[in-house]
């Protein structure tokens, strides 16, 4: 694959600005990564300067060949999640008896920047007894509470945690935003009677434990409470305190491959790696984030899995020839070759797919068209339409849409569109240029589209560049190419139906005042690393390669995330496999047109790259 110059230059600095700030939060070389059989895995660390700076919450002690967090906690697991799984004491008082003291044990430990998890349970197994789970957030306390009463006349034997002999509790979520002291403890109640739960035990124990970690309705559950001290427990963790806003780029997120994402306990952030990749996203080396292959570790979910296609950063179910993909079952299934719409280009011939294959030749003079399978009626659309609106045109052609290419295409009438834009009035224009005008729509289900259409009284090129415009961009698939969503046929002049993109050009942030704030550093280098990969990939990995002939700010919409969409594809050329240029008739802006191109007509990919800058 071709890379151009300029999108390497912009992911060099784009890389090196990020990387000057995320380089001081990586670990250094040699840190210890093991303990025992468990690997310890970053932002946690065994040795000093290894894990994440600031924060000891991260700091790893390996005794005996085991792991604890905080000096105390034993670990059992590390993710690269917000949890951690630990073990921690379980809480129990035993009732004086035949002359022996009472013996009673409270757990109590302080999590730092750890939390409770909200996957956690408070349980307590025993009788007329109040179990409490205090935690400490700053001088705010919070508590959880459980009851649990037994009656003599009817022992516990329903085998249901519901409040006789056992009770529980979730974790709610004040517990777990933000607490730095945890501790539990049973509290008896005045009348107290220690009638055995289930005649094995006179003692009482109060715990907390992870989701699914302990039954009371197991038998062997509860017998093994006396010998079992300690229960798994899960903790929160996340990255600092701020947002990922808040941060920026200078978030620990490291690499292309991972992304920064708020935490669900109110503070803080953690990272994760894009669908695709594998690997710890808080790390740029070798361990960080890397693509595997679905399709050979089975994790795809393609019905059969010799269809399974690997790709980067993914995979694709691929149907072989005359079949396609049912999203809903993901099998192959034949196809259906009905066609979607007929197309106006350069062309002598009119040719139509009916539903069995058959092919239907009509010289373009001919003032009606048909076409016709066996004998079933006429079909009505788009044919009619043509034969209405289009007969003027000298040539006419037909794209074949396959019904499983483009499910998302649509055919909108011209009463629907009437009705989006609401009658294409003056207020919901969004932009006028040499083609025509793009005006706003909404759509029955309330979605907003960008509805493009031709210029009133344009000649026959103008219509076909329209078409033509269609044609390319149905080749295209990338996040970073504005969608065509539809189109609509039986208006005097086409129109396109594109996704609406809300934030307006590049150009309006660059020198508009529509946008009160500038774009950021950031946010600059940024859309141009998204605007050069989307050029390297309509140049060397789209099915047809494309050159685009107008790129410029004002053709590089953004979206509510400042996501850069490029747009406005009616002067591209498709560039056949076996050339390299194309000579063609002048076509771009002055001021971003390549001076080559301009003098001699050949058109190449270089043009795009000298208009990107």
């Amino acid at each position: 694959m071709k890379v151009h110059g300029v999108f390497l230059v912009a992911v060099f600095f784009y890389l090196t600005y990020t990387q000057l700030v995320k380089g001081q939060l990586q670990p250094r070389e040699g840190c210890k990564t093991r303990c025992g059989n468990l690997s310890v895995e970053y932002p946690f660390d065994i040795s000093s300067g290894c894990y994440y700076p600031g924060d000891d919450s991260f700091s790893i002690t390996c005794k005996e060949d085991r792991p604890y967090v905080l000096g105390e906690i034993e670990v059992t697991n590390f993710t690269h999640s917000e949890q951690l799984q630990v073990l921690l004491n379980r809480s129990f008082y035993c009732p004086e008896e035949q002359g022996k003291k009472n013996i009673s044990y409270i757990s109590d430990y302080e999590l730092g920047n750890l939390s409770i998890s909200t996957n956690n349970k408070l349980f307590l197994v025993g009788c007329n007894a109040l179990a409490t789970l205090v935690a400490v957030s700053g001088d705010k306390p919070y508590a959880a509470l459980c009851l649990s009463v037994c009656y003599p006349s009817k022992p516990a034997a329903n085998r249901k945690c519901d409040g006789e002999g056992c009770c529980t509790e979730n974790i709610p979520a004040s517990l777990s935003l933000d607490s730095y002291v945890v501790g539990t403890q049973t509290i008896l109640l005045p009348w107290a009677d220690q009638t055995s739960v289930d005649h094995f035990d006179r003692c009482v124990y109060d715990f907390l434990v992870e989701d699914g970690k302990f039954d009371f309705s197991s038998p062997e559950d509860v017998k093994n409470l006396p010998n079992r001290t300690r229960f798994p427990v899960e903790l929160d963790w996340s990255i600092g305190n701020k947002t990922c806003e808040e941060v920026g780029n200078s978030n620990i997120c490291s690499g292309n491959n991972s992304t920064c994402i708020d935490s669900t306990r109110g503070k803080g952030y953690i990272c994760k790696c894009k669908d695709g990749y594998d690997g710890n996203p808080y790390l740029s080396n070798q361990h960080g984030c890397q693509d595997f292959n679905e399709c050979a570790t089975g994790r795809h979910n393609c019905k059969d899995p010799k269809t399974c296609s690997d790709r980067v950063g993914g995979f694709e179910c691929k149907c072989q020839f005359g079949f396609r993909l049912d999203p809903t079952t993901m099998n192959c299934k034949r196809k259906d070759f009905r066609w979607a719409m007929i197309l106006i280009a350069h062309s002598y011939h009119i040719c139509f797919v009916n539903r069995k294959r058959h092919w239907l030749v009509v010289h373009p003079a001919w003032p009606y068209l048909y076409a016709t399978e066996n004998k079933a009626p006429e079909i009505q659309t788009p044919t009619k339409i043509l034969r209405a609106k289009r007969r003027r045109l000298v040539g006419t052609a037909t794209l074949r849409i396959e019904e499983a290419s483009n499910v998302d295409f649509k055919i909108f009438t011209e009463e629907g569109m009437k009705e989006a834009t609401n009658g294409y009035e003056e207020s919901r224009i969004l932009g006028q240029g040499g083609q025509g005008t793009v005006c706003k729509g909404v759509l029955p289900d309330n979605s907003i589209v960008a509805v493009k259409k031709a210029r009133l009284g344009g000649d026959r090129s103008q219509v076909e560049q329209f078409i033509y415009e269609m044609l390319v961009i149905l080749q295209i698939n990338h996040r970073n190419v504005v969608k065509l969503l539809g189109c609509c046929l039986e208006t005097e002049v086409p129109l396109l139906v594109y996704e609406f993109v809300s934030n307006g050009t590049l150009y309006d942030h660059l020198h508009g005042s529509m946008f009160d704030s500038s774009l950021t550093w950031e946010h600059r280098l940024r859309i141009s690393t998204e605007v050069a990969g989307t050029l390297a990939y309509l140049h060397s990995s789209a099915s047809i390669p494309i050159i685009h002939r107008d790129i410029k700010t004002a053709n590089i919409l953004l979206d509510e995330n400042l996501t850069a969409k490029v747009a406005d594809f009616g002067a591209s050329k498709l560039v056949p496999m076996d050339k390299d240029q194309l000579t063609t008739m002048v076509q771009g802006t002055i001021g971003y047109l390549d001076p080559e191109y301009f003098t001699t007509g050949l058109l190449n990919e270089k043009s795009d790259v000298y208009s990107f800058g």
